[in-house]
């Protein structure tokens, strides 16, 4: 009889101990898991951080802006060309290959053009984009006048809107080419890096307000389980 009731007692103490440890190992696993999801959208806020900088630099020095963006854009070209000319050269059997073959020389021409003269590229792309913006103003317009859906004040104000700056680039072209590009590209970065800095830290509240929730369920669900 007292065999059977130290070997009962020796039971309830592994038991016992085996819960706990199974309770631990989940609570530090968990709290692991967490930590590592908070440092993700840490680093994730500090480099919306280091956009949102450059791009308030590059707003503040319009011109450098433009240059940067410019030999960036012709790298680009680049390494799209060589890309897809040795996925060319690889499909070279294929139906596709002179396609191929075609668009990456026209990549890699303009990458050099660019490169070799990013001000003469950034004229040009700041002419095209002028002449987008007064077509899309034009367009949405006289399709905001003809429809006149539930969006009609929206539409006709982003018509306005695209129609005046197309014209106040074009009237300044070829010398809005030194801060147009620039411009838009400072603002694409200050958005783009606020996006990400609203992102990582709504990440890392929302973590830190889960994480305890998973921790007391846990240790609850432990402390039921060494009850039976």
């Amino acid at each position: 009889m007292l065999g059977r009731k130290d070997a009962g007692a020796n039971r309830g103490t592994t038991t016992a101990g085996t819960a706990g440890t199974d309770r631990a190992a989940g609570t530090g696993g968990s709290g692991g898991q967490g930590a590592r999801l908070s440092r993700s959208f840490g680093w994730l806020a500090l480099l919306g951080v280091i956009l949102a900088v450059a791009g308030l630099v590059g707003l503040v020095y319009t011109g450098v802006a433009t240059l940067t963006s410019m030999i960036l854009f012709g790298w680009l070209l680049l390494v799209g060309g060589v890309v897809g000319l040795l996925h060319a050269v690889q499909s070279r059997g294929s139906s596709f290959f002179w396609l191929g073959v075609v668009v990456a020389a026209l990549n890699l021409a303009a990458g050099v053009v660019i490169i070799r003269k990013p001000d003469v590229a950034a004229e040009a792309l700041t002419m095209f984009a002028a002449l987008l913006f007064l077509t899309g103003g034009v367009f949405r317009l006289v399709g905001s006048l003809v429809v006149r859906g539930p969006q009609f004040a929206l539409t006709l104000l982003q018509g306005a809107f695209g129609l005046l700056i197309g014209i106040l680039v074009l009237a300044d072209w070829p010398s809005s080419s030194k801060y147009v590009i620039g411009c838009f590209f400072s603002l694409a970065l200050l958005f783009d890096g606020l996006g990400l800095i609203a992102t990582g830290i709504g990440g890392r509240r929302i973590v830190s307000l889960v994480q305890p929730e998973e921790r007391l369920k846990k240790e609850q669900q432990g402390h039921e389980q060494s009850q039976t």
